[in-house]
């Protein structure tokens, strides 16, 4: 859905999860004979159940409807690797998190003023998260003993006062769903299937969201099955309605839409694999060459792959590969062929990838490697994040063999991320890696839909003819002469009458292409596709320190809206803090040396074990203080607003 915002000055900061919960009991109406509406500035829900209760689809639907009428949001869906986890179990727990605004805000919130559980494994695993005074919705259909026996509770937590800190709502979302679709002749089970229906529409109803996008999308979604379109609708509106009778919720609340917090323009809700869909079929729509992805499914990228496969019209090919391997090798025939080369993949396909990933170096072609990183080590935690592949883009494969990297900060940032590495491969020659990750892939924040001429044009010039004449005249072409600009050497399609040449994993002879085992033209050739790489024109590194600080903070990747939620609130609490983030990994950006040594003191925050700090290090010799997490799940603004503090007064 999109929405049209107005532009205004973007809000300074962002307020902590203490104050949300405060703004529960802020302003408020009411009128005669109807409910109390209090207004707040930013709310965060949490969606949990079972991995088949269709939290997901849930989330998503309460996100489409925020995002049209006109919030600033961010999510983090959360979810088990299984297909389907053992039911009623903490580890096959699905959830989904929501925090919007009426204002700017960065991250998925560290903490849900709401938390719907719909089953006790649901509510022991994210009541942990839940702030004193926080509400919950609880579905007591689900409390039954066997089930609370299997996530350890011994007496329920409904009865036993171990909720006494939260305003608990107990609601039989189970038998008020089946009562609302009785007269439409389903089965118990199929009946039950509607539950996160009537849990949505509920949630619609305390918070004020649209309606007609979600009525819209059930009866495109089963428009095959008329029936069960029109039984999830109904379960929708009776949870509104619900909210609107029952006794047990006096109080609803409207967040504003966040029309100070985005420029003039047109805005749609977007994921971050679906944002770097886009962005490569806009590089290949700029660049006027088709797009090859080949690609073999593995998460969490698959859904680049499902995105790209509905774009024919575009000129899209889509190639579902045997595996890996296959899938990067097509990819890289089809850049050889003249087309915009694309394979996807996670950490695991990296190192499968890797010796074609170095053949391309050798082959010097334009293809694109977009890796949307996960847990590890091996296939690790398949639906979790981690950024713990930044080692291995630098210096994963044999010999030297260098490849320029780049890395989107959040969720819309992947479209420009993938043109920016586009634009790259085809102006260089060279593979290049895209460095997104599960968390950024996953969740979802407004995009403003550019407009074309807003669009950078990566057109290229193919070879059309002999480019270098012999000592006795003739004329030829070597398919390694290069731009003394850029150290490119020549596109030439196959085909093309006299541009005939090798290519091949065997070491070339500078110019010429023949195969060369000569020790001086080898030490050349490394040292010269090191060169191109160096030479790659990024911007600087843009720093922001208002109050001449002497702690600069620097990340890169995901942590861009952690990193920025935690230095708005030491700010606000009047502790002076200079943050800057890197799109660009190699190469780094010229100036970053000079920014380091204005700080005495650097901190790097990382979802891993130091691998920024440890370039950084040995790169600049600056004694950068590495911040690391590896649990899984993206860093909590308050948790990293402490630890900057402490490096501050350190």
């Amino acid at each position: 859905m999109t929405s049209q915002v107005s532009s205004a000055a973007e809000q300074a900061d962002e307020s902590s999860d203490d104050e949300a919960n405060d703004a529960l009991v802020g302003g408020q109406r009411k009128h005669a004979g109807e409910k109390e509406i209090r207004h707040l500035d930013r709310v965060i829900i949490r969606f949990a159940g079972d991995s088949g209760d269709g939290m997901q689809l849930t989330g998503d639907r309460f996100t489409s409807e925020t995002a049209s009428f006109g919030n600033d949001l961010s999510t983090l869906p959360n979810f088990p690797a299984e297909i389907r986890a053992p039911a009623g179990t903490l580890p096959g727990v699905s959830s989904f998190q929501l925090h919007f605004a009426d204002h700017d805000i960065l991250t998925p919130g560290d903490a849900p003023n709401v938390l719907v559980a719909m089953n006790p494994a649901a509510l022991k695993a994210n009541i942990g998260d839940v702030p004193r005074g926080g509400e919950i919705i609880v579905n007591t259909d689900e409390f039954a003993k066997r089930a609370m026996a299997k996530v350890g509770y011994d007496t329920s937590p409904l009865e036993d006062g171990s909720l006494a800190a939260y305003r608990v709502h107990p609601v039989p979302l189970t038998t008020l769903t089946i009562e609302a679709l009785k007269d439409f002749g389903l089965s118990r089970k199929e009946a039950e299937r509607s539950k996160n229906m009537f849990a949505l529409g509920l949630l619609s109803w305390m918070y004020h969201r649209p309606t007609e996008g979600t009525e819209t999308f059930l009866r495109t979604k089963f428009a095959k099955k008329p029936q069960i379109a029109e039984a999830n609708i109904t379960a929708f509106r009776a949870g509104w309605n619900f909210g609107e009778t029952t006794e047990d919720f006096a109080v609803s609340y409207e967040v504003a839409p966040a029309s100070a917090a985005f420029p003039t323009g047109t805005y749609r809700n977007i994921s971050g694999n679906l944002a770097l869909a886009y962005g490569l079929i806009a590089a290949s729509k700029q660049a006027d060459l088709p797009l090859y992805l080949g690609s073999y499914p593995i998460t969490p990228a698959s859904d680049i792959l499902h995105e790209l496969s509905k774009h024919k019209n575009f000129g899209v090919r889509t190639f579902q590969a045997e595996d890996e391997i296959a899938g990067i090798g097509a990819a890289l025939g089809a850049a050889f062929g003249g087309a915009l080369g694309v394979t996807t993949t996670s950490g695991p396909g990296v190192a499968l990838k890797s010796e074609t990933i170095g053949l391309a170096v050798s082959l010097e072609l334009p293809l694109l490697i977009v890796d949307i990183q996960r847990g590890g080590p091996s296939t690790g935690l398949p639906t979790k994040t981690e950024q713990a592949d930044l080692l291995q883009a630098m210096f994963g494969r044999n010999g030297e063999a260098p490849v320029p990297i780049v890395a989107p900060r959040t969720p819309a940032d992947c479209f420009n991320a993938a043109i920016e590495a586009a634009r790259i491969a085809l102006a260089y020659r060279t593979p290049v890696m895209l460095l997104s990750d599960g968390y950024l892939a996953n969740g979802s924040e407004p995009w403003r839909i550019p407009d074309i001429d807003e669009l950078p044009d990566l057109r290229v010039q193919f070879a059309t003819g002999p480019n270098h004449e012999l000592a006795d005249g003739t004329e030829v072409f070597w398919p390694y002469k290069r731009d003394p600009q850029t150290l490119a050497r020549p596109w030439a399609v196959p085909g093309t009458p006299g541009l005939e040449h090798r290519i091949g994993g065997i070491e070339k002879q500078d110019g010429s292409g023949n195969i060369s085992y000569d020790p001086a033209n080898h030490d050349f050739m490394v040292r010269i596709r090191q060169a191109k790489i160096d030479g790659i024109e990024v911007p600087d590194l843009e720093v922001d320190d208002p109050h001449g600080a002497t702690t600069l903070v620097l990340g890169w990747g995901s942590t861009y809206g952690p990193i920025t939620a935690a230095v708005r609130r030491l700010r606000t609490a009047g502790l002076p803090i200079a943050q800057a983030h890197l799109r660009h990994l190699n190469p780094f950006p010229r100036n970053l040396g000079e920014v380091l040594g204005r700080y005495q003191k650097v901190v790097v925050p990382e979802m891993n074990l130091g691998q920024l700090a440890t370039l950084i290090r040995a790169r600049y010799l600056v004694d950068a203080h590495s911040y690391n997490q590896v649990n899984g799940m993206p860093f909590k603004a308050e948790q990293l607003a402490t630890a900057l503090k402490e490096a501050i007064n350190d």
